[in-house]
């Protein structure tokens, strides 16, 4: 990886800058109060690159691939919140399971009991959503949503994990938006919360869903993380 330009990181100001200002504003027209953080997707970026947007208060990084993560999460500095966003194989979690403080991509009830066990042995807790196919997409990963309140239930009698809300990647719709899924999303959301209000067991607050192509739409949905790449650190070669 190669050290950026000054010119490159102009440019990482500058769509921090306008993302942040697209985000109020689709805040305001759902009429939200609240916190939407921006992510900042690092798959493929130069720790460089991530080091900067991290001084320009880019204060959350998703993580898609183990290794990468792995291989660069010691030149990062500023001591910035990481999730894990990428798929997860249970065979890898014992690698990342004292490194993120949240994992997005809980899946199956397998992964989510491995991701228990692991941070058993370390003496921790970890925090996680489960990802819901909302479109049914047989290339995706993440569970049915009539599938997620037994999941949701099963999640809470496990002392290691804490159930903080839900994620997804919806497909785009035949009007070339993601709108109805988003919806579906949350209500999905909005409902889980509601059966777990009373629930010690359950902190549901985290609705994770848009991406550089859609997450203004995912704001009036309810999203509160927006996890951005390319319209954050440019386009990149994802080989």
């Amino acid at each position: 990886m190669k050290e950026e330009s000054s010119d490159k990181l102009s440019v990482v100001a500058d769509n921090i800058k306008r993302i942040r200002e697209n985000i109020e504003n689709a805040k305001i027209r759902a009429g939200r109060t609240d916190t939407v953080r921006l992510m900042g997707v690092t798959k493929t970026v130069d720790p460089v690159l991530v080091n900067f947007s991290v001084e320009q208060g880019v204060r959350l990084l998703g993580e898609n691939r183990v290794q990468e993560f792995l291989d660069k999460r010691d030149r990062y500095e500023g001591g910035p919140e990481i999730h894990f966003i990428g798929g997860l194989q249970t065979n890898k979690v014992k690698y990342i399971i004292d490194k993120v403080s949240m994992i997005h991509s809980a899946d199956s009830e397998h992964l989510i009991e491995e991701i228990n066990k692991r941070a058993a042995g370390k003496g921790l807790r970890m925090d996680i959503l489960i990802e819901v196919n909302i479109g049914g997409e047989e290339s995706k990963s993440g569970i049915k949503p009539e599938q997620l309140d037994e999941l949701a239930f099963k999640t809470a009698e496990l002392p290691n994990v804490r159930l903080r809300g839900l994620m997804a990647i919806p497909p785009v719709d035949v009007d070339g938006s993601s709108d109805r899924y988003f919806a579906q999303m949350q209500r999905l959301f909005c409902d889980l919360r509601e059966k777990t209000f009373k629930d010690g067991r359950f902190m549901i607050d985290t609705l994770s869903m848009g991406m550089s192509g859609d997450y203004e739409s995912a704001v009036m949905h309810g999203s509160n993380i927006v996890r951005i790449g390319s319209l954050l650190y440019g386009y990149r070669n994802y080989t």
